[in-house]
């Protein structure tokens, strides 16, 4: 056996051009580390082990080699190679101090099976051929992800020379099982001067056993001990899948490789996740992991990471009875289901990959995809006045649209192009939009209203001249409570008047009566007695606010917060006062019209993180940090107010 590389020339009938075949991805809008994810997992969730309910494990693992192996790639690897480096940049990449490589594996699935020559491959299995030697082969599975594997090409463009090694385990065709390991450059076509004159070349080049007269994979005992001499993970007994190991990839767009593998996690999640949710009862379909230099970089749970945790809810919606069937009427044709999910929400937490997806500041996206449950992409709708308040949609094709949903996706799979399609497939992708842009405008009763039971007033105008109001819906602004002298302390944001004679602040400066200055400040005794004569006024219970209201995920929930101290010492009884505040009329609502919700106090949280109930409560004063946790009433403007009197001794 001689191990090798042997480069593709141009045959007499001609070949394709590796350049073509880098860029059947186009220029897509995707960076190339999403678009590795993408399309490797939707590669490995295709070649799913048939009637097998465990799930597929995905993983990529960033690495330097280290120097018990590195001598072995610089021998082993560029035996053969073209010595133009213009012609095959690997040689080059070889000759660096340090060797640095990404490896996208799956287990559990078929790995590269079938004949190694495309000639021979006639039958069903032919994943090795379709995956190493053919370009643009239709998929073979129904309802699968792929549609013309162009989606591997992902893996060279990765790599800053066009090289990859292939190592896959499979089933053989005696029922056993065979190590295939094989190397792949993707590179350009080129022209070289040899003994009988110029020659051009394809720019293609394989790597592996160059003994006959076609350039064949390593097998068996031969692949498994030049992976171990290269430090590849090695296969167990009975285990098949492929790992795809990219040469010196390409991350100059991250300062560290380890920034590159958080953003890798995150995409995963985003990309991924309805394959890593489980339901009824079942395990999740994948398992994915990532590591750098044998560290891991934990991919975050869809179910408990905001925003995501709405998709997960909109999908779940989707599913079940609330899940509505859109259909388009003329031509008649079911088109598939959705879910949707609104909620109160904090502020988005900014992230590179949420950025790409147009994620930024507040969710209002309906997530496509078709019956693989493979996300296609994420399709902003309208977006919502107020960026505490989202809402996330799920929309799966009908199993019988699969093929046209199919079609009007490019070769990244990231969109569905209607104008790509012939009628009448181009009217239905052009409906399915249509629908899910009235469900949206349903949803969110895009009138001038905020919706059914709220004011006429749209919240989200109204709160820039309310914005003392905290919004349960559309409007937000900063806080307002209201107090009596000696039990409650009111306060209000971003309006430019003083306190009137009941005490009511209404800005972060002005003094509640009795001269104390309330909100984040140290503050007195507010409603202590005034002109009496006393030098040394009666300490009474009152309420020190800590800042502003702010939004905070709790599970599934998502509360409104206000933080306060209780300053003077000794037992005292706090309560609530929470009330919904008209916009425009500044009048205050503590009883809900018929069918509509008022805000609730889900209990006191104190330093520790343990969360008392009841309302009243009683607590000891001190200089303890407080919150407390209200559920706003949804398409409203909430109110917040704390009450405090002193426990009476026995």
């Amino acid at each position: 056996m001689e191990v090798s590389w042997y480069s593709q020339p141009y045959p007499p009938e001609g070949a394709s051009a590796a350049e073509g075949i880098r860029n059947q991805l186009g220029r897509p809008e995707l960076d190339l580390l999403t678009i590795l994810v993408r399309e490797s997992a939707q590669n490995s969730w295709d070649a799913r082990l048939p009637d097998s309910s465990a799930p597929v494990d995905y993983g990529i693992d960033m690495w330097t080699v280290d120097p018990a192996h590195a001598g072995a790639w610089r021998t082993l690897l560029p035996a053969g190679a073209p010595t133009n480096p213009d012609h095959f940049p690997l040689r080059t990449t070889l000759r660096h101090p340090v060797i640095r490589v990404l490896a996208v594996s799956d287990r559990r699935t078929r790995g590269l099976g079938g004949p190694t020559r495309a000639n021979d491959a006639v039958g069903a299995d032919r994943d090795f051929v379709s995956f190493i030697r053919n370009i643009g082969e239709p998929r073979d599975r129904a309802l699968g992800g792929g549609t013309y594997g162009f989606g591997k090409g992902i893996f060279y463009l990765l790599s800053r020379s066009g090289s990859v090694l292939v190592h896959s385990r499979c089933r053989t065709s005696d029922g056993g099982y065979e190590t295939r390991l094989i190397g792949c450059t993707l590179w350009k076509s080129y022209v070289a001067t040899e003994r009988g004159g110029d020659r051009r070349y394809t720019g293609r080049h394989w790597w592996g056993d160059t003994s006959g007269d076609v350039v064949e994979p390593l097998v068996g005992t031969a692949a498994d001990a030049v992976a171990q001499r290269l430090g590849l993970r090695p296969f167990g007994p009975r285990e098949t899948g492929t790992t795809v190991v990219v040469i010196d990839p390409n991350l100059d767009e991250f300062e560290q490789p380890t920034n590159a593998a958080e953003y890798l996690a995150e995409t995963i999640a985003w990309h991924l996740w309805p394959k890593m949710i489980s339901t009824d009862g079942k395990p999740p379909a994948m398992r994915f992991s990532v590591t750098c230099d044998g560290v891991p970089y934990e991919v975050p749970d869809p179910r408990s990471t905001p925003p995501l945790h709405m998709f997960v809810k909109a999908y779940e919606v989707m599913k079940g009875e609330q899940g509505r069937d859109l259909a388009c009427r003329n031509p008649k044709k079911h088109l598939g289901r959705l879910g949707l999910d609104k909620r109160i929400m904090p502020a988005l937490e900014r992230s590179r990959a949420k950025e790409l997806l147009g994620i930024e500041d507040v969710v209002h996206h309906v997530c496509l995809m078709r019956p693989a449950e493979l996300v296609v992409t994420y399709r902003p709708g309208p977006k919502p006045p107020s960026i505490h308040q989202g809402y996330a949609g799920v929309f799966r094709a009908d199993e019988s649209m699969d093929e046209v949903y199919a079609k009007a996706e490019p070769p990244t799979h990231d969109a569905w192009n209607s104008q790509s399609l012939e009628r009448p497939e181009s009217t239905y992708v052009h409906t399915t939009f249509t629908r899910i842009g009235e469900a949206l405008n349903g949803l969110l009763s895009l009138n001038g209203n905020a919706g059914q039971g709220a004011s006429s007033v749209a919240l989200g105008a109204a709160s820039s001249y309310f914005s003392g109001l905290v919004g349960g819906a559309w409007g937000i602004g900063g806080a307002t409570d209201y107090s009596k002298p000696g039990s409650t302390v009111t306060r209000s944001v971003d309006v430019d008047d003083d306190t009137d004679g009941r005490g009511r602040r209404t800005t972060k400066k002005s003094k509640a009566s009795g001269g104390s200055t309330v909100g984040g400040g140290d503050g007195g005794d507010a409603g202590a007695p005034h002109g009496a004569g006393d030098s040394t006024p009666r300490r009474r219970p009152r309420v020190q606010y800590v800042g502003e209201p702010y939004y905070e995920d709790h599970g599934e929930n998502t509360l409104l917060v206000q933080e306060f101290r209780l300053p003077v010492a000794g037992p005292q009884r706090v309560r609530s006062d929470l009330a919904v505040t008209l916009p425009g009329t500044g009048g205050r609502e503590t009883d809900p019209p018929l069918g509509a919700s008022m805000p609730v106090l889900v209990g006191w949280q104190d330093a520790s993180g343990h969360v008392h109930d009841g309302d009243p409560c009683v607590v000891e004063g001190s200089d303890t940090l407080w919150r407390a946790l209200v559920r706003p009433a949804p398409d409203t403007m909430t109110e917040i107010g704390i009450k405090v009197e002193a426990v009476k001794e026995p």
